[in-house]
């Protein structure tokens, strides 16, 4: 099994029923904030390095963590602050994961056009002349798998960790029982 790197989490949550972006921007120095370009504020945090986007409606999208954890340490830090601005935050946040990023290296080069005829074309998107990758989609779990000759291998759209995990090895086994991977 190849070793699997998450390099972005996506994760949506509600802080409060509106937020008053105008007045975070002034009093939060990390906050940024130009509602004529983007109606959302952007709040980045160095520990966990993550930037978060508050929207008036009291949403919010986190981007940027490599875990779980620092989704939560993320949100944990904000509603404090939002706390402390007298900001009613909800008690319990609720986070939803919306999308994990991750990558892997095969550890072998792949003959793309054989691949895209492997896995069927029903499945696979494969315009070399386009982009030099592979997109290949997968029902169950429902992800993306960006595929590149050099071996390596981008999975998007995971709501769970354990999706990517599950994905590679569904990927590897069908490589394997088609002879397209060569090792």
């Amino acid at each position: 099994m190849p070793e699997i790197r998450v390099e972005n989490i996506v994760a949506s949550t509600s802080f409060a029923d509106k937020l008053d972006l105008d007045v975070i921007a002034q009093s939060l120095e990390e906050a940024e904030y130009e509602p004529e370009q983007f109606p959302g504020l952007v709040y980045r945090i160095s520990e966990p390095k993550t930037a978060t986007l508050l929207f008036r409606s009291g949403k919010a999208n986190c981007t940027g963590a490599k875990n779980i954890e620092d989704v939560r340490k993320t949100v944990d830090i904000i509603a404090e602050k939002l706390k402390k601005l007298g900001v009613d935050v909800y008690k319990d946040l609720k986070i939803v994961i919306q999308n994990i990023v991750a990558i892997s290296d095969l550890g072998t080069e792949l003959n793309l056009n054989e691949v895209a005829m492997g896995l069927g074309l029903e499945n696979v998107e494969y315009e070399p002349e386009q982009f030099p990758g592979l997109v290949y989609r997968i029902k169950d779990p429902k992800v993306a798998m960006l595929l590149f000759g050099s071996g390596k291998i981008v999975c998007t759209g995971a709501k769970q960790t354990e999706d990517v995990s599950l994905a590679v090895d569904k990927l590897l086994a069908e490589l394997s029982s088609l002879d397209l991977i060569r090792k």
